[in-house]
This record gives structure tokens, sequence and C-alpha cells, in this order.
């Protein structure tokens, strides 16, 4: 057992989070994880209604009796999802910790707190950061450019990214981006961290609610399989690499507005990926990190194998790189 800031501060056996991720983060997933003895996050917006999420809720609690979470991701909308009454419901549920993504936390923070509810923020800089320590958060998990999704505009990978972050803020940081086995878990330990997040690795587990096929493409997939889309809109994204991808790439290089690649990324055509099976069906996240993913174990499996490795890494390998004084 690996014992950190992170696991006194949210009493979770394990330093591994799975967080909030669009059409992933269901009671299936959620709490497997928590069996596991990791961290899981419902996602909020994946439900249609803060009704719909009160129901989720209930049903993860019927899966399991382990802490797990909820992401609530803030992103600016024309017309934006009834965020207070998302709040509402996660406080009226009991649920004691909150992932937030996204825009600034602050308007969130004081239901949360007062509610009992323990808030990890994620960030992509250290500046952001910074930000979210000063509001009060409980943690901050900060996304490397590995990372599937937004990784932010600075390009700074977690090998930087993470130590400054840990020399920036005094509360417990969660690295995530580019992680998905034992050794991922060592270095970010040693880098500073107090825990680590994994999506990509998670989406390819037996309990994840997407289809076997997209599972299979990730096995298949090597790190070099990603694209950056919206790289001239300055609202970077990682997806797997696609048809539809390199179809955004190029009406990108052309010129081309939000507006005329908007028919291809669609959150409807990304939720059809994981649910029908065709990889080419529409944009879908995914990391670096397939490169290092070689199978598609139980949550269970990967959560006792992760920590495991990670006890013989630090017993055996890293000390034997200590030279023991010569006797006299």
């Amino acid at each position: 057992m690996l014992q950190t800031r992170f696991t006194e501060t949210f009493g979770i056996r394990h330093p591994i989070v799975q967080g909030g991720m669009q059409w992933v983060g269901r009671a299936e997933l959620v709490s497997a994880v928590a069996e596991a003895g990791a961290l899981g996050f419902l996602t909020a917006l994946t439900q249609p209604t803060p009704e719909d999420l009160v129901k989720e809720i209930q049903r993860t609690r019927e899966l399991t009796d382990q802490p797990f979470g909820v992401n609530l991701t803030i992103l600016p909308a024309i017309t934006p999802p009834p965020y207070a009454e998302y709040r509402q419901a996660i406080c009226e549920s009991g649920v004691k910790i909150v992932e937030t993504a996204g825009s600034n936390p602050i308007d969130h923070l004081p239901d949360f707190h007062g509610a009992g509810i323990k808030v990890i923020h994620k960030a992509t800089s250290v500046r952001h950061a910074v930000k979210a320590a000063t509001l009060g958060v409980d943690a901050v998990s900060i996304d490397g450019f590995e990372c599937a999704g937004h990784p932010g505009e600075d390009d700074v990978p977690n090998l930087v990214l993470v130590p400054a972050a840990a020399d920036a803020i005094d509360i417990p940081l969660i690295a995530s981006g580019g992680i998905g086995d034992a050794r991922g878990l060592v270095a970010a330990l040693a880098l500073g961290a107090d825990a680590v997040n994994m999506g990509t690795r998670f989406l390819c587990t037996a309990e994840s609610p997407i289809h076997q096929k997209i599972k299979e493409q990730i096995v298949a997939h090597s790190e070099r399989d990603t694209d950056l889309i919206f790289r001239t809109l300055h609202n970077t994204a990682r997806v797997a690499k696609n048809e539809v991808s390199q179809e955004v790439i190029r009406i990108e290089r052309e010129g081309g507005s939000f507006e005329d690649v908007l028919p291809l990324v669609s959150g409807k055509r990304g939720r059809l990926v994981y649910e029908e099976g065709d990889p080419d069906r529409g944009i879908w996240s995914a990391g670096l990190v397939q490169g290092l993913i070689h199978d598609i174990p139980t949550c269970q499996e990967l959560v006792d194998r992760m920590v495991g490795e990670a006890a013989q890494i630090i017993e055996s390998r890293l000390t034997g790189f200590v030279a023991q004084p010569a006797l006299d």
C-alpha cells in the first residue's frame, strides 16, 4: 500500500484517480474503480438533468459502499447547463468529493465546502494551479501536455509541469497525462505528486461503458496515434487519430473557422463512437498513453497491478541505485 497526502486527505486506499470523462463516467466504471480502492468520478454533465445525476449517484451507491466523487466541468456556453442545479443535486446527494474543471470554480466553492465536500480542481498550468489553491480548493489535478482532452495552450509535459506545480502549491497534487502503469505512478510520486489521474487507461478496462471495439482500438494504437485539433482556435484538444480528426486539421490548416468543423466534432458523433464501436464515427479523446496500453483488465486487476508493481519498483529497483558506503 502506498500512503500519501492524497490518500490521507480523501480517505482513499490507493493514490489513483479516475477523473471525469464525458459519456464514460457512469456508475458501472466508477463503482468498479471505488471497489478497487481508487477514486472514481461520475461525470455530472453526462447526465441529461440534475435529477438524472441524483439517480446515477444512487445507482453507484447500490454497486459500492466505497467513496467516489462527481466531476462538474464548467465551460462557457451561449446556453450553459443549469450549473447551480447540478451543484445543488451534488450537495444534497451526500457525495463528499467533487472534481471541478474548465472555468474558475469560485462560484461553486462556498456551497460545496458548506456541504462538507472536498474539491479537487483540474488545471493545465502552474499559474492556474496556484490560483485554484488561493481560492481554497483541497487539491489540484494538473494536466500535462500528454493528456487526452484539453491540455491547455502551454505545451508543457509532466516531467516539468508536475515538479513546477509541486514547488508552487502546498496542497495535495495529482498528476494527470501519460500515466498508465506502475512506472508512471512511481515517476509522478518522485516528481512531487501525491497521486495520479488516469483517463485513457480506465477507458480501456472491462467495466468501462464503451464498445469493445474502441477498447481494442486503444490497445492497437501507439503513442503516435493522437491528433491535436483546435490549435488555430486556441482551444487545443488531444483526440484519437482517425479520419475525422485528420479532416478537422486539414480544414484548420486552410484557415477554416469553428463553424466549418462543428459538424465533424459534435458531441453526439463522439458519443456514437463509444456506443456503436466505429472509431471513425466522430471525435473521441485519447492520450499519448495509448502506447503503454496492451490489455483490457478489470479495474481491480489494473489497480492491484499498479500498486503492487510500484512497491516493487520503489523497494527493489530504486533502492538498488543507491550505493552503499564501503566498509573500512
